[in-house]
């Protein structure tokens, strides 16, 4: 299939040999609970994809890393998810470094080290419940001496059992009594961190999704990055930058588990020419709604524009993924669905887009209200 031929291709410019590592195990082996794929991806260089050159990184852009992350996630859904947390997280650290005075000395050494010791960074932003505001966690933090002692859960927390670092957001208090949204850089090895089963499904069970517990855990003040809206809802750039790249790398990585099916459909020659070149047409456009917001941020797109635009790409993809799924899993067939428990796992997988923050009835009225002219006042 040619588009996702084109992404094998970048990803094997940027990791070569990864591709044909993870494909030494069988796709159930890839996806299981005890799979190596993490390992696997750290040992090909994987963390440094969109670290800058100064730092030792690739400096994949937006479109090479959307290729390299749909390439990933044909091969494994539950690498590409997971891996998805690390590269926002380290995209966004790495745009606040550019700005002068956003990052202290501390943080700046532990961003240097990414590529180089291949460090991977868990994301701990989402907390499992159910219509929260994505930006006010339930971990909170208490002053102290030296920094801030932080309690509370993050789960689900991809790569909890590999990470090195969790970025935590966490309420800290002001001098004025006030609480903000802060992100902590927290080492994985820090007294009071530990992990308990979250994820009882086997579907994307790799992707060590699991609960992380912070208990008393103390962080020092110069690993606290503090946000700055520009009022209580708004976003700033710390969260505008961590948006636009988890959406957009997000959903390509589920367009590459859909690519994953379509590309069985076309190499069996299943149903008719019209009904392949139709399953095809619906997936290519998905690839290309995903690409196309990619360049845009390659040309300059930024703020509220960037995270409408994004947005509206995984909504739209989302649409289209359902309806490539049905349909490839029906031309593939029962027998197909019966002999191997493959095509139900990547079909499964791909559902899982729709569980991501933000849900679409979480923010429809907020972007009804940007496209109608207004500002974009995510909650």
């Amino acid at each position: 299939m040619r588009s996702l031929t084109a992404a094998y291709e970048v990803c094997e410019r940027f990791h070569p040999g990864l591709l044909a590592a993870l494909e030494e195990l069988p796709l159930m082996a890839r996806e299981a609970a005890d799979s190596p794929v993490v390992e696997v991806y750290r040992r090909h260089r994987g963390a440094g994809l969109l670290v800058p050159a100064t730092y030792g990184g690739t400096a994949a852009g937006p479109l090479e890393a959307v290729r390299v992350q749909r390439a990933i996630a044909s091969a494994s859904p539950s690498l590409g998810v997971a891996t998805v947390m690390h590269h926002f997280t380290v995209a966004m650290l790495f745009r606040l470094a550019e700005a002068a005075e956003r990052l202290t000395p501390a943080q700046l050494k532990v961003l240097s080290a990414v590529a180089g010791d291949g460090l991977l960074f868990a994301s701990g932003w989402a907390e499992g419940r159910t219509d929260q505001n994505i930006l006010s966690p339930s971990v909170v933090a208490e002053r102290t001496e030296s920094g801030y002692r932080v309690n509370g859960s993050k789960k689900p927390c991809s790569l909890s059992r590999s990470m090195d670092v969790l970025t935590a957001s966490v309420m800290v208090p002001d001098d004025d009594g006030r609480s903000t949204l802060a992100l902590m850089l927290i080492p994985a090895s820090s007294p009071g961190i530990g992990t308990r089963t979250f994820w009882s499904t086997p579907v994307l069970a790799a992707a060590q999704s699991d609960e992380v517990r912070l208990t008393d855990v103390e962080v020092p003040e110069e690993l606290v990055i503090r946000s700055t809206p520009e009022d209580h809802d708004r976003l700033d750039d710390l969260q505008t930058a961590g948006f636009t790249w988890f959406e957009l790398l997000t959903t390509s990585a589920y367009t590459g588990a859909a690519s994953a099916l379509v590309a069985q459909v076309l190499a069996g020659e299943r149903g008719n020419a019209h009904d392949r070149a139709a399953l095809a047409v619906r997936l290519d456009a998905a690839v290309g709604l995903v690409e196309g917001t990619a360049r845009a941020l390659e040309d300059g797109l930024d703020g509220d524009a960037a995270v409408a635009a994004v947005l509206t790409a995984r909504y739209a993809t989302q649409d289209l993924l359902a309806a490539t799924v049905d349909q490839a899993v029906e031309m593939l067939g029962g027998m197909a669905f019966i002999r191997s428990p493959e095509v139900a796992c990547l079909a499964s997988a791909v559902r899982a887009l729709a569980f991501h923050p933000p849900s679409r009835a979480s923010v429809a009225a907020e972007l009804a209200e940007y496209f109608a002219g207004g500002p974009l006042r995510l909650s």
